[in-house]
């Protein structure tokens, strides 16, 4: 027997002596004798009760303190093997767990009378991401998730889930066209339904355009602007001289943005500016001298006025934020002005925005999703508790190729503002080949629910997931020279190997949700939905109906047009037949033949 379950036995006889002793002078109490029996039985009572406030004070040591917590979770992680038990599950991730905070993600849900809030859906509050067993992981709100898998094991249908199931305004990035035909009929129920589509993925059309230049006329947004278009260029770091050259660039770009906002110039008057500086300085200047902020000026004037070296590097950093506009598409997506963010939180909008996996556009989406996400975050400062109501959801699908907004500042700020976010991405090298390790270990650190796929071959990865579901005990037996069992040792090993994370079969999902063991759950592919089925039934039907419209009206037309073209036929035909009923009948008495007539 193990020296815990002997010093369990004595604490167990020490309690059970101390109960005793209580209980007899007790009923010494209850029925006295004479004084000294009185006495005696209190003696009893109070050495009772003296032995039992020393036991508790042990047990309270025991198992109260920091070593009684992890002596706690070292138990329960025996019981389950380290996987999260169903009472973890409902205690931190149920339904019931996430509608505890849902009138402070929620604050109108604090207005809603307490009779009619359980009948509130739970996803005006939470998403559901996957189900073990038969409980539901749920997200809430204000949460960040991202999913990590390789491609085609299920982290972009299960993302088209959140955009489902959304509550306020749509933002969804991606660089397939599906993700719109399979959630836009549904989301067309909730609110307007936009597509910003610069590289004309799949011959799908914009419907809203935005020009970079609008607003700038702000020098605060001219600033963040610019850091989003050049944010949206592909780097492999932000350490030594990249950080200087982008920094450098990021001023530059600024003055010339405002200035062509409050001179009136376009973005490819912008691209000229920075092809050809000698040629631009007159008009860059000139348009500055209306600016109300002098320092924009005076970075033109030292960007103009440097050396060729350096004015060199500095627009060979800016270039490739403004290569989009090389493309006919994506300039002509890139004129009309502004975007109303105000509008689109107040009908519940959805705005799909779609770029090719090269990266070209990436600058110009980056720039709008960076728009609407600050305009958002400033009106959110207007609402009652700081956030937007209903929240606005943010479902970044490949978001390192065509979206590298500044996540991982982000992913620390949006959720107590009101703005959900969803991320999906390959590897973690593809977060630090965008964002560098240091943002990409800030992502991963500020996302209160990871969802691995799998699908993933790098060592060090896997070997890091790995990590993160924790050890457990197993029993390794030893076997002897003869072949029985000799004996049996515990040892740790880890929860899941990284072997088992890169088999999970596609729909699987290792969720490391903070605050509870991890846990295997399936997820649910947004195609297989109730609503979207009933949806795309609905619409498979209205298209039969149209077709068989259609085609009904094309068959009383090509009816008509035989008729027409028949109908001399038929009308010489009938004369033929009358002309030789008449000679029939000529033999016949008059009677007959008037009869015939008739």
């Amino acid at each position: 027997m193990s020296a815990r379950a002997l010093r369990g036995r004595a604490l167990a006889k020490v309690a059970a002596v101390g109960v005793g002793l209580v209980l007899i002078g007790a009923a010494g109490l209850r029925r006295p004798i004479d004084v000294n029996a009185t006495r005696v039985a209190t003696g009893f009572v109070l050495v009772g009760a003296l032995i039992l406030l020393l036991l508790g004070i042990v047990l309270w040591r025991r198992h109260g303190g920091s070593a009684g917590q992890v002596q706690r979770w070292s138990r329960r992680s025996r019981r389950n093997d380290g996987v999260a038990s169903p009472w973890a599950l409902l205690r931190v991730a149920s339904w019931i767990a996430v509608r505890r905070r849902a009138t402070i993600v929620r604050p109108s849900f604090a207005q809603v009378p307490r009779w009619r809030r359980p009948f509130v859906p739970t996803t005006e509050f939470a998403t559901a991401l996957a189900r073990v067993g038969a409980l539901r992981i749920w997200s809430s709100a204000e949460d960040v998730t991202i999913r990590i898998g390789g491609p085609r094991t299920g982290k972009t249908g299960e993302l088209a889930g959140r955009v489902v199931e959304a509550p306020g305004a749509v933002i969804a990035t991606s660089t397939r066209t599906d993700l719109v035909y399979l959630t836009g009929p549904i989301r067309s129920l909730c609110g307007p339904v936009h597509v910003f589509n610069p590289s004309g993925l799949g011959g799908l059309a914009s419907t809203i355009t935005f020009d970079p230049i609008s607003g700038c006329a702000d020098p605060r947004t001219a600033v963040t602007r610019a850091s989003d278009l050049l944010a949206g260029v592909a780097a492999t770091g932000r350490a030594g001289d990249m950080e200087f050259w982008q920094e450098q660039a990021r001023r530059v770009l600024a003055a010339l943005l405002h200035a062509a906002a409050v001179g009136g110039a376009t973005m490819r008057d912008v691209l000229s500016w920075v092809a050809d500086p000698d040629a631009a300085s007159g008009d860059v200047q000139r348009a500055l001298r209306h600016s109300p902020e002098p320092a924009f000026e005076l970075d033109a004037q030292q960007f103009l006025g440097t050396n060729e070296r350096t004015r060199s590097s500095i627009c060979s950093t800016i270039m490739p934020a403004l290569g989009w506009l090389s493309d006919s598409t994506a300039a002509e997506a890139a004129t009309g002005g502004a975007f109303d963010v105000d509008q689109l939180l107040d009908l519940r909008g959805t705005v799909y925005m779609l770029g090719a996996d090269d990266g070209q556009v990436a600058p110009l989406v980056t720039a709008l999703t960076g728009h609407i996400a600050r305009e958002a975050r400033r009106i959110a400062g207007h609402k009652p508790g700081g956030r937007l109501d209903p929240p606005l959801t943010l479902a970044l699908d490949e978001a390192a190729l065509i979206c590298p907004i500044p996540l991982d500042n982000w992913t620390a700020d949006m959720g107590g503002r009101g703005v959900t976010i969803h991320i999906a991405a390959q590897s973690r090298a593809q977060l630090r080949q965008r964002w560098g390790d240091v943002g990409a270990a800030a992502i991963l650190n500020n996302a209160a629910t990871l969802m691995i796929y799998g699908g993933t071959r790098d060592p060090d990865d896997l070997a890091a997931y790995s990590g993160l579901t924790g050890e457990r005990y197993e029993d390794a037996p030893t076997w002897g020279r003869d072949g029985d069992l000799h004996s049996t040792a515990a040892h740790r090993v880890a929860v899941l190997s990284p072997a088992q994370v890169a088999q999970l079969p596609a729909g699987r999902a290792v969720v490391i949700r903070r605050g509870m063991p991890p846990a295997i759950g399936r997820v649910q592919m947004a195609w297989k939905r109730r609503d979207v089925r009933a949806v795309v039934r609905a619409t498979t039907w209205a298209k039969r109906r149209c077709a068989a419209r259609a085609w009904a009206a094309d068959a009383l037309d090509w009816t008509a047009a035989a008729l027409a073209e028949l109908s001399p036929h038929l009308s010489k035909t009938a004369s033929e037949v009358r002309t030789d009923n008449d000679l029939r009948w000529t033999g016949y008495s008059p009677a007959v033949a008037k009869r015939w007539d008739r």
